[in-house]
This record gives C-alpha cells, structure tokens and sequence, in this order.
C-alpha cells in the first residue's frame, strides 16, 4: 500500500511496530509500496533516535552560509526609515556609497529585508507606458533641453497657496530650481529663471505645457512676454500636447517624488516651504540614485552650460527697409496705418521689408512674423513662424 501522506506518521508507526514482531524488510517494503532504501532509512531512524525519529524532519540547512548578516540587515532598516519614500535599488546604493568597506547585498536580498520588516507598500504592478514624440528634440547631453512647469498648488497651515515653479535638466535629471510660489502670475517667474540663467547659463530649448504663463490660447501664436523674452535669449520653445502629460514625463516623475517626499506635511508659511524645497533638492540632485541614470545622481551627469547669460542681445536690422518698436499695445504704425502684432512682443523691435509694391513682410530677429497689405491694410501671420506648432 502507498503512503498516505495525511497519517504519514501513522503509517511509519505500523511498518516499526510489524519489523518488531519480527516480519521481513523485504515483504513489508512491498506491501507499504516502499523502497527497502526508504524502508531500512526509517528503521535505522528509530533505531537511533526511537518514535520521536519518525517524525518529519526539517529540510532546513543547519548552517547558512550566505545569511545575511544581523548589523547590515538592521543597517538597512535603519536608512529606509530614515528615506521611506526609496526603493530596495535606491537603499542598496545607499549603503554601497556609505559603507564602502562592506560587501552589498542584491537588491533582491535588500528588498527581502523590506518585505519582512513590513516596509514594502503592496500596489499593483502597471504596465509601463512609453511615450513617442516625434515632434519633440531628443537631447544628448546636459542642457540641451530644459523641462519645466507648475507642479498642482496645495494649501500651507497660513491659509494660503503655494504654487511650486520647477525646473529640471532633461538628460541628467538634475533639478535646476524649486521655488515656491504664491501663484502662477508672469512677473515672478521671470527672477526664477534669471536666477537658474546667471547659475547655470542658457539651455539650447526650454520644454513646458501650454497652460499660463509659458503659453496663452487668446494671443497670436500663443506666445507670453515670458516665452519671448525665452526667445530673445536665443532659447527654442518646445510644448507638448494639450492633455499628454507623458511626452514631459521625466519632469512629471520628478514632480510625484517632490509630493512625496516635500509637500507631505502642513508648514506654517511659504519661507518655511522654499526651505523644505531647498533640502529637497540637494537630496534629489546630491544624494538619490536614480534607476534611469544608471544607479547615479544627478550631480554626477550634470555640466553647465558653456552658453553664459549676460542680458539680453541687442537686434538689429540691416537691409531692411525700416526697423520699427511695438508699442505697449503691440501694435506698429506704418504710414499711418496701425498694424496690430501681438501684444506679447511689446516693446520689441521688428523689421519691416517691402517685398512687393504695398507688401511688407514683418520680421521679428530671424523668425517672419506674417505680411501686411497696405492696400487691404490687413495683417496676415505665418501659422508657425518660431516652429513650436503642435499638429494634433
């Protein structure tokens, strides 16, 4: 008869108890459907140790010798409290920068230790997404392109508002600034990214969405007096498309790490905000490994921009037939005629061109803003003169 394995300990009790009264090995292995091997190995079991060797024995080795060891087990508890918000990939780099002078566990190991401390939140697995934008530059190198945006307002413990402005480097992941502020108005945006230009020079674009103040729906070409004061400086604008937060989703990542990890707890007043912003970024940039980036840290890919800031150029016109000032209105006056631009060039200069008889084409530095018909007196803009138009 075969074991059965719910009375094992049963079975192993008849087949002693029938060799004590004297019956053969050899026709009791038979009738139990057994081995003579398994046979004499539970006989020798009880000869050694009586019925308590006819129990089940743990298969767990005496010995482990790559257990890992109880200081570096506590060492990892210990650093993911202290960073509730990192990975086992994340915590494992941090010991491997910290304690050198230690052999690291895997991260398989380290997220182990996670798990059975109770450290690892259970989500579901998504699928990745992988967005493809062939409109927008692929840069190489640091500085090549910029990201950045308002990430969701939340409200601190005075009552009011605080509207984080950030700005991060595409390829490094560094984070150019964070600085907290009272709400998304023009005016202010502009000292942030003359404080980011004068630091760390000029980028060759500047990625961003087309909400306010990067882009306006009711002006021509959907520019603001911040986007052309980007193109003064001799900055490309990229936007991504409306509602497709994924084609700027590095900069989008970074943002769910800041909720995360700075904007968590309720703080009295926004001086007290910039200042968790501030040790939220030099961690970010300084201490966090990043997965993406091979296990480094910003800091350690990013480079300046070899592009100083120093003001912005002065433009000229030469061979042009006149070379005129956009009012505050942004209108211009030609013979007597007021053609309207947009009011985000304001005070910029233009170039003017007769191009036919009564034809003037409109120039703004390098980019051909449209052509006014002096006859019609109607002004026709290019659809994409700074070729930043998104096709849907």
């Amino acid at each position: 008869m075969p074991w059965k394995e719910v009375s094992v300990m049963d079975e192993r009790t008849k087949f002693v108890g029938r060799l004590l009264s004297g019956e053969k090995m050899v026709g009791l292995c038979r009738e139990f459907g057994i081995s003579r091997v398994t046979g004499h190995k539970i006989w020798n079991r009880y000869k050694q140790d009586g019925a308590r060797g006819l129990y089940n024995r743990s298969r767990a080795p005496h010995k482990h010798p790559n257990q890992l060891p109880f200081a570096i087990e506590q060492l990892i508890v210990r650093l993911k409290k202290e960073k509730p918000n990192w990975g086992a990939p994340k915590i494992r780099e941090l010991v491997r920068n910290k304690y050198s002078d230690i052999k690291v566990p895997a991260i398989s190991t380290v997220h182990c230790v996670l798990d059975r401390h109770g450290l690892v939140d259970k989500h579901r697995r998504r699928k990745k997404y992988r967005a493809i934008a062939t409109y927008l530059s692929v840069p190489q190198a640091s500085n090549d392109l910029w990201c950045t945006d308002f990430k969701g307002q939340f409200r601190i413990r005075n009552g009011t508002y605080c509207f984080p402005l950030t700005i991060s480097d595409f390829v490094s992941r560094y984070i150019i600034s964070c600085e907290a502020l009272s709400s998304t108005e023009i005016n202010p945006c502009f000292a942030v990214f003359e404080e980011a230009f004068q630091e760390y020079g000029l980028p060759v674009a500047i990625r961003s969405d087309n909400g306010a103040p990067f882009a306006i729906g009711n002006s021509t070409w959907n520019l603001t007096r911040l986007s052309v004061w980007w193109i003064r400086l001799g900055i490309k604008i990229e936007r991504i498309r409306p509602g497709n937060p994924q084609e700027n989703g590095r900069h989008e990542r970074m943002h769910r790490t800041l909720k995360l990890e700075a904007t968590n707890q309720v703080i009295g007043n926004l001086l007290q905000q910039q200042e968790k912003f501030d040790y939220f970024r030099k961690e970010f940039n300084c201490q966090r490994p990043h997965q993406a980036i091979a296990m480094k840290r910003p800091a350690d890919i990013y480079r300046q921009s070899e592009r100083k800031y120093t003001g912005l150029p002065d433009i000229t016109y030469p061979g042009y037939d006149k070379s005129l000032m956009l009012t505050n209105c942004g209108r211009v006056c030609l013979n007597n005629q007021k053609i309207h631009i947009s009011q985000a060039l304001a005070n910029q200069p233009i170039g003017l061109k007769e191009v036919d008889s009564g034809i003037w084409q409109i120039d703004f530095m390098s980019y051909t803003l449209g052509f006014f018909d002096e006859e019609s007196d109607r002004f026709t803009p290019c659809e994409d003169p700074f070729g930043f138009k998104i096709l849907d």
